[in-house]
């Protein structure tokens, strides 16, 4: 069974994605957008190592909650990201999002990293750009 690295699970967010979500963080990226807002999330080795199966009961305990997939980049763990994401569409109606620095284009033409998008509902794709940044309301 795959294992899946961890840096934060917000539950019940609204932040990442329409109603209420619960989000999972992943460690690791090497895109190095310029500005990005979460450097802490590039080491692959950080946060907590998570079975995908306890990862798949925390996504499912609230049967209202959607799921989002961020980071980090989720495509830098591709294997145990499609594993997760197989077992949520399996097991549910939860729609999945999944925000990376790749471009849907770069993803299509991957064999690995392209067998996730049948188990995925929205991919927010592409590098983190400052100067499209939208401020926050207060």
């Amino acid at each position: 069974m795959a294992t899946l690295r961890v840096l934060d699970i917000l539950l019940e967010t609204t932040a990442d994605g329409p109603g209420f979500r619960t989000s999972f963080y992943l460690a690791g990226c090497k895109h190095n957008c310029p500005g990005c807002h979460n450097p802490q999330s590039h080491d692959p080795n950080g946060g907590t190592e998570y079975d995908i199966d306890d990862l798949v009961h925390i996504a499912l305990d609230d049967e209202f909650a959607n799921v989002t997939l961020s980071g980090g980049d989720p495509l830098f763990q591709i294997d145990g990201v499609i594993e997760l994401c197989q077992k949520i569409k399996e097991l549910s109606d939860n729609t999945i999002w999944v925000y990376t620095g790749y471009v849907y284009e770069s993803i299509l033409k991957d064999p690995k990293l392209s067998q996730l998008l049948p188990y995925i509902d929205v991919l927010v794709d592409g590098p983190y750009i400052d100067s499209l940044r939208t401020e926050e309301l207060p």
